[in-house]
């Protein structure tokens, strides 16, 4: 491998662990409990107020965090959906606001979306890390977060806007947030456990319901971008029906299971997933707050912090998220790849790049 490709806009080339990834999410705690606590949010709950529709939109991780924004807007009594950014580019939203979440500000389809919706007379925020991008050109108001993430395979690119989310719908009293990253992320331990019985398998699915429908998206992008394993992603009843056929002993399976509302069916049914995959030979594990009954899990299970003074949204997906992403960084390190390039180490892939939009 030559370095000539390598500019200061790349993150960094380093041989071996640790990866950048590793130390974004060791930086989530501080981080996430600035964001959630200090935010000025003025400019974007006055923007969100204004007559019609309140949609949000992003691709890629922001677009896991787009839909992340939506749940906890929602909940919080702010109504509002989520559409992937290219699409909402393609059929702009007549009126209302469009809320914008790209990291870095350069996301083509999203800076589309948000002009696409000027033109039609909607009001444009957004929510990014850098203040000063072609995105913020298309926005009447800006929330800025303070750290752009150093690894390509983003972290706190999909934190960072849900803390700033939590911010606007309901502000946490100091250090909650803190304390369930921190609690999250100092479990590393097992996650490596799971990944170590997850390495070797073929393909992986990720499943979960509510809240836990967005982790698990997200993870499936993380373990493609990361440790470059073929992932799906399936909603907890869509999985029992046609996708099962094509599992067996070299397929893994994590259900995500922290969502607390409606808890109790969601957790009926996840064991019935479990079950059923196990008795195909699939190996399955578990990210959430409460273990599966005996023998539903053999490859492990993580448990989640809990902060019931938060909002069940964002609580569920604030709690998941060091695992969903030390998992992935787990499983590259245990594949003896490099997380942080998304493989444009290789010329091939750098091509392929060129593209994205």
């Amino acid at each position: 491998m030559t370095d000539d490709w390598h500019t200061e806009d790349f993150p960094e080339l380093r041989p071996h662990p640790p990866w950048v990834m590793q130390e974004m999410i060791e930086a989530e705690p501080a981080l996430l409990e600035q964001i959630a606590t200090t935010s000025d949010t003025a400019a974007l709950a006055l923007l969100l107020k204004v007559d019609g529709p309140l949609t949000v939109v992003g691709c890629g991780t922001s677009e896991h965090a787009a839909l992340a924004a939506a749940e906890i807007l929602t909940e919080a009594g702010t109504p509002a959906g989520s559409r992937q950014a290219y699409e909402a580019a393609l059929d702009p939203q007549q009126g209302g606001a469009v809320l914008g979440i790209s990291h870095e500000g350069g996301t083509w389809a999203t800076i589309e979306a948000l002009e696409a919706a000027r033109r039609a007379g909607s009001g444009t925020a957004l929510i990014t890390a850098r203040g000063e991008s072609k995105a913020t050109e298309q926005a009447d108001a800006v929330l800025v977060t303070p750290m752009v993430d150093r690894s390509w395979c983003h972290t706190v690119g999909y934190t960072s806007p849900i803390a700033a989310t939590l911010a606007l719908a309901a502000k946490p009293s100091p250090g909650v947030v803190e304390t369930l990253a921190t609690a999250g992320v100092s479990d590393r331990a097992s996650v490596t456990a799971v990944a170590d019985a997850l390495n070797g398998c073929d393909h992986l699915i990720v499943v979960g319901s509510g809240a836990d429908r967005i982790a698990a998206r997200e993870l499936t992008l993380k373990i493609e971008e990361a440790a470059h394993i073929p992932t799906a992603m399936r909603d907890l009843e869509t999985f029992l029906h046609g996708h099962l056929p094509a599992c067996d002993e070299r397929t893994g399976l994590v259900l995500i299971e922290h969502d607390r509302r409606r808890s109790g069916p969601r957790r009926e049914l996840g064991q019935m997933v479990l079950q059923a995959s196990a008795r195909v030979g699939v190996r399955c594990a578990v990210i959430g707050r409460q273990t599966p009954d005996a023998g539903m899990a053999a490859a492990g299970c993580v448990a989640t912090p809990v902060a019931d003074a938060l909002p069940a949204a964002a609580e569920a997906l604030l709690a998941t998220a060091p695992a969903v992403q030390w998992l992935a960084h787990e499983l590259a390190v245990a594949r003896g790849v490099n997380p942080d390039l998304i493989r444009r180490e290789q010329e091939a892939y750098r091509e392929a790049a060129r593209f994205r939009g």
